[in-house]
């Protein structure tokens, strides 16, 4: 999607005037139409059979009624300040009809016709001009390029795709209800009918499309706002105010709210800087994702994951947090929640013969005290058990969620097995997530059954794959901590004259913040050189200076234990014959000379200050080969050391920190506080672009770290 500058009004008014198009008391249908499966049609059908009650004006300069409603010939016979105008006509009339309706001072318009910014520069100049009409007039305008929107509130469907509210409880369960925004119309209606197809709540369901006068970000903040509200499912290819949706997303989670969100686009080129290799490696994705996790925004791989984490958060009193537990039937299913918990990284505390004893007084001595529980076939021959192991597992504070996998087999097998279960839902009342899955997908499962669970705040899931998949998404949100760094922003100051700055400018700007670097000299001569590498000692390594020169050893601007005056002066000839021959216009400043470091386990560490989403800071393992190896974890600028070193445990090798075969225990604490001290920088001189650092070698626990080189890229 293209950015167009649109609207700029505060919150309030915003959400005001999008409420206003949600909840609108008059409809106007440009384009009405008798034609069966003509927009117009469809969309009058709509609003007809779901009884609103508002007024309806229809436009159509070639009839005089449709469908028993009078016709108004042109927009400019319309009544001032109608609530809502949709569009059901040809792309080339839009823009037309846009200029009419603010003339009469419409509310908002919903443009369905496509055509516009995705269609090339002339849709995209009109496209423009449409957003300036709605800025002049204080309109808001959803599309172009949409399927409109449905408010199941108030049963209006601003939509020709065929809505059928009368034929659904609507009324708004304590729980509240699901929002859903999605830029694409057509995903709108996939994830509407798959949650409403799960008897799941529906406030408001918005296609922004092309977003030309309103933006996710608008429809967002008011279902925030909004008291029918409990969670936000979003479908967004790009955010075109990530600073609003950071706030959102903070305020969602203020007010006990989830937003959960599928981003397609992740395999999609990043627009990554090819100077340093944070840019290369930390993709436009990446840091949109660490952001938003930051915030509280929880991520869904798949279309059928944002639906499974949406019914859990918003039918479960509360969401999941650490700790499931899993009751089962079967050994080798055990087994298998083994291994999936393992590969999702779900916590399931051990349960054994001693720690349990309310557990183990609750079975029969033949089945084992155990996380995943397999109650074996008994449950057939001695249903209460569902019943006593249940109230056991509600009281054990050790354990939030509650995941029933279930063997279904038939009606009767269900009708022995789901009473139980039911009754300690309903009568126990737990204070903590139950969820019921089957283990045999496509068995006959009587609807009562589960339209009770439903009714209960039971989700019923086919597959108990999807059922923990859903929750331990859910359960790394509660686990997330929002500590912020305590380190103030700090503010650099930065070259005037450079764009790329060299290795020997970046150490002295990073040293301020207490960055760590080795005994170095900068030289412009063979002979200041000979001196420097006498003053910090030899042996000595020798860099290439320029900001021409993003990375040193392209060009053979590197020589490494140097180990006297004779042998560094070759180096230098050397030097300067290999970055001639790489590239003659390559100017060098002169040379670093710096004392050879001691070896130890390198890691990179940059800095990348998104021009949209604000900083971020990369870790992985390090050296010439991370692009390759791509062993990295991306972080918000303002995390605490404590979740740093949590972030650090994540590597794939994170063993090397911790000591692996016998090797001491590397200084962890002093990575996590260079990364707090990188975030400190960029949070206070957003004019850095990127800082690269690699590598920086880590040595054993107390004897801290050291970068080797620095790159830094600003504005």
């Amino acid at each position: 999607m293209t950015e167009i500058n649109v609207i700029d009004t505060t919150s309030a008014a915003r959400s005001a005037a999008i409420g206003r198009m949600l909840r609108p008391r008059s409809v106007a249908i440009v384009g009405a139409s008798s034609t069966p499966g003509a927009l117009g049609a469809s969309l009058l059908g709509n609003l007809e059979r779901n009884g609103f009650a508002g007024d309806i004006h229809l436009i159509n300069p070639k009839r005089a009624e449709v469908q028993g409603r009078p016709c108004l010939p042109t927009v400019a016979d319309l009544p001032e300040d109608v609530d809502v105008a949709v569009l059901a006509i040809p792309q080339p009339a839009v823009l037309d009809a846009v200029r009419a309706l603010a003339a009469r001072k419409v509310g908002a318009v919903v443009i369905f016709s496509a055509g516009f910014a995705e269609a090339g520069e002339e849709g995209m100049a009109q496209q423009r001009e449409i957003a300036a009409i709605a800025q002049a007039h204080d309109m808001v305008i959803e599309g172009p390029n949409c399927l409109g929107s449905v408010n199941y509130i108030d049963r209006i469907p601003l939509t020709f795709v065929k809505v059928d509210m009368a034929l659904r409880n609507t009324d708004v369960p304590r729980a509240g209800c699901i929002g859903v925004v999605s830029q694409s119309g057509a995903m709108m209606t996939v994830l509407a009918t798959t949650l409403s197809s799960r008897a799941l709540p529906l406030s408001y369901a918005v296609s922004t499309g092309n977003e030309a006068a309103s933006h996710a970000e608008d429809y967002v903040e008011f279902l925030l706002e909004d008291a029918d509200t409990r969670v936000i499912a979003m479908i967004a290819e790009q955010f075109r105010h990530p600073g609003r949706m950071l706030a959102a997303a903070r305020r969602a989670r203020a007010l006990g709210k989830c937003v959960v969100l599928l981003h397609p686009g992740k395999s999609s080129a990043a627009r990554a800087s090819a100077a340093t290799h944070t840019g290369a490696m930390a993709g436009d994705y990446a840091v949109m994702r660490t952001k938003l996790q930051r915030a509280g925004v929880v991520f869904a791989e798949t279309l059928e994951e944002l639906g499974d984490m949406a019914e859990i958060a918003v039918r479960c009193h509360r969401l999941p947090s650490p700790g499931v537990a899993i009751l089962g039937e079967s050994g080798a299913f055990k087994a298998l929640c083994l291994d999936l918990a393992e590969e999702l990284g779900l916590a399931l505390p051990e349960l054994d013969e001693t720690n349990a004893p309310a557990l183990r007084a609750a079975m029969p001595a033949f089945v084992a005290v155990s996380n995943p529980l397999d109650l074996t076939a008994q449950g057939l021959v001695e249903p209460d058990i569902y019943y006593r192991v249940l109230a056991a597992l509600f009281d054990d504070e050790r354990f939030s969620p509650i995941v029933i996998g279930l063997i279904q087999g038939d009606p009767m097998t269900c009708a022995i097995k789901m009473p139980p279960v039911l009754r300690a839902v309903r009568e126990l009342r737990p204070g903590k997530p139950v969820i019921v899955a089957g283990l045999d997908a496509g068995a006959e499962v009587p609807t009562h059954f589960i339209h009770e669970m439903r009714d209960l705040g039971v989700p019923y899931f086919p597959s108990t794959e999807r059922a923990l998949r859903a929750v331990q998404r859910l359960v790394s949100l509660s686990t997330r901590s929002f500590d912020a760094s305590a380190l103030a922003p700090m503010t650099l100051a930065l070259p005037v004259h450079r764009k790329v700055v060299p290795e020997y400018e970046a150490k002295a700007l990073l040293a301020q913040a207490g960055v760590s670097f080795g005994a170095s000299r900068f030289a412009a001569t063979a002979d200041e050189a000979v001196a420097a590498a006498a003053a910090v000692g030899y042996p000595v390594v020798l860099k290439a200076q320029s900001e021409q020169l993003s990375h040193k050893s392209d060009a053979g601007g590197g020589a490494l234990n140097i180990a006297d005056d004779a042998a560094l002066r070759q180096a230098w000839e050397r030097m300067q014959a290999s970055v001639r021959a790489y590239d003659a216009s390559i100017v060098l400043d002169g040379v670093l000379v710096e004392r050879m470091g001691q070896r130890g386990l390198e890691l990179i560490i940059g800095a990348k200050n998104d021009p949209q989403w604000g900083p971020v800071i990369l870790v992985g393992l390090g050296g010439v080969t991370a692009e390759v190896i791509h062993d990295v974890r991306l972080l918000d600028a303002d995390l605490s050391q404590a979740e740093i070193v949590a972030e650090l445990k994540l590597l794939q090798s994170a063993a090397l920190l911790d000591g692996y075969r016998g090797a001491p225990v590397l200084d962890v604490g002093a990575v996590a506080a260079l990364i707090e001290r990188l975030g400190q920088v960029l949070r206070g001189t957003p004019a850095i672009r990127e800082i690269d650092l690699n590598p920086v070698v880590v040595y054993p626990r107390g004897e801290g770290v050291l970068a080797l080189d620095a790159l830094m890229l600003i504005d």
